[in-house]
């Protein structure tokens, strides 16, 4: 097991306990050692936010979504992080990217799965 796959091994153990300042830094270690490491970073934002650390949950969040921005959980993380910090506008757009992204991935295995309610509503950047 690589050192950085210790620290965030030990990062989910600790956030799983609810020590959710020390999982961030077990976290910050494992991406020191491998910075685009998109799971480590999903986990580190939720560690963040959870230690009440709202702006760099946000600013790990977004990054997370430029590095995966086809992953349905990265925009629900940062709809997460977004009604946090009260920005209830921003949050929801997020969710609606969310849902969206998750029916394409949908489609690719069900080809008439329905779209997301409200999907002919939504305003979604794509």
């Amino acid at each position: 097991m690589s050192e950085a796959q210790e620290h965030y091994m030990k990062g989910l153990g600790l956030y799983g306990q609810g020590k959710h300042a020390e999982a961030v830094t077990a976290f910050e270690k494992a991406l020191e050692l491998e910075p685009d490491r998109a799971d480590c970073l999903q986990a580190l934002s939720m560690a963040q936010m959870h230690a009440g650390k709202l702006d760099e949950a946000l600013a790990n969040v977004l990054k997370l979504t430029e590095l995966t921005p086809d992953d349905p959980q990265a925009f629900t993380s940062l709809s997460m992080v977004y009604q946090r910090k009260d920005r209830i506008d921003d949050a929801e757009k997020a969710q609606a990217k969310a849902r969206m992204l998750s029916w394409k991935e949908e489609l690719k295995t069900n080809p008439n799965a329905p779209p997301p309610a409200g999907a002919d509503g939504m305003n979604v950047v794509q």
